[in-house]
């Protein structure tokens, strides 16, 4: 028996039909996590809104499996968009899928499951779970097409939560997913960087959520000095090379920031290479 997050997209849709028709026992349920009040906008097609509802209830009456609703916005907006919002105020750039994963998806259904005598918990996420068959230990693999590889954002489950989820995509390309999505008459898929900035304007999400304004400053080189003007430090990524608006002679990539000065470094590709570096957060 099997719980399938179901998120209205066609992953998650032929995940569904993919474990109905191989004979499991299927219970298909979507969480609505945030409300577009939530994010500043009126409405929204995105990944587990509350528009999807429909499109997800669609696919379990088209594969006639009982199917539930589950409302965790508020614990959404604690535990996914507020680090988002404060790591991002830090000048780093998280990715919120990552603690959706681990708090959400993976946790929260997982309970539902077990509460309902269902033994897996079922995603469409492109990735593997395999079992050494030397110590017994859960293996979490990439995806065999790796253009479509989403294992990096898994990388916090625990081994009771690979032993109990499956991935049924993880073996297939995405032409064939949604090859078997037109022939069953599923809805298409709606992509976009983040769930809860479908406009992929990240500062003014920030804006609209924190109430602050972040402002122009300077870009400084390697030496500290004056090379132009940026639009707030927080728009931009240790990495970056295009949107700049600089025009130095040669291409330029930003190599640092400080938050406090509202001041973002540039320099030439060498000065972004580093041999050592500060990693936290782990899971062994």
């Amino acid at each position: 028996k099997v719980l399938i997050a179901m998120s209205g997209g066609v992953d998650s849709s032929v995940a569904a039909y993919l474990l109905k028709h191989s004979g499991w026992d299927c219970v298909g349920a979507t969480m609505t996590l945030y409300r577009n009040e939530d994010i500043g906008i009126s409405h929204s097609r995105t990944c587990c809104s509350l528009e999807d509802v429909e499109d997800a209830c669609s696919v379990a009456f088209r594969l006639r499996i009982p199917y539930y609703v589950f409302n965790f916005s508020d614990e959404f907006r604690r535990q996914v968009m507020d680090r988002f919002a404060d790591a991002y105020g830090q000048g780093r750039t998280p990715n919120p899928c990552i603690d959706c994963n681990r708090t959400m998806k993976f946790d929260k259904m997982l309970d539902f499951a077990r509460e309902h005598g269902l033994d897996y918990v079922v995603t469409g996420h492109y990735a593997r779970i395999e079992q050494d068959s030397a110590t017994g230990r859960w293996l979490l693999k990439k995806a065999l097409y790796t253009d479509k590889d989403q294992s990096y954002v898994l990388y916090v489950l625990t081994q009771d939560q690979l032993a109990h989820t499956k991935f049924p995509l993880g073996g297939m390309d995405k032409p064939s997913i949604r090859k078997i999505a037109e022939e069953q008459g599923f809805c298409n898929a709606r992509s976009q960087d983040i769930c809860f900035v479908p406009d992929g304007d990240y500062v003014g999400f920030m804006e609209r959520y924190t109430g602050k304004y972040y402002p122009d400053g300077d870009f400084l080189d390697v030496n500290g000095n004056v090379v132009g003007r940026h639009h707030g430090a927080v728009r931009y990524t240790c990495g970056q090379r295009k949107g700049l608006g600089l025009a130095l002679g040669a291409p330029v990539y930003v190599c640092g920031k400080d938050m406090e000065k509202n001041t973002v470094t540039v320099g030439p590709e060498s000065e972004l290479f580093k041999t050592t570096l500060i990693a936290g957060d782990f899971n062994w």
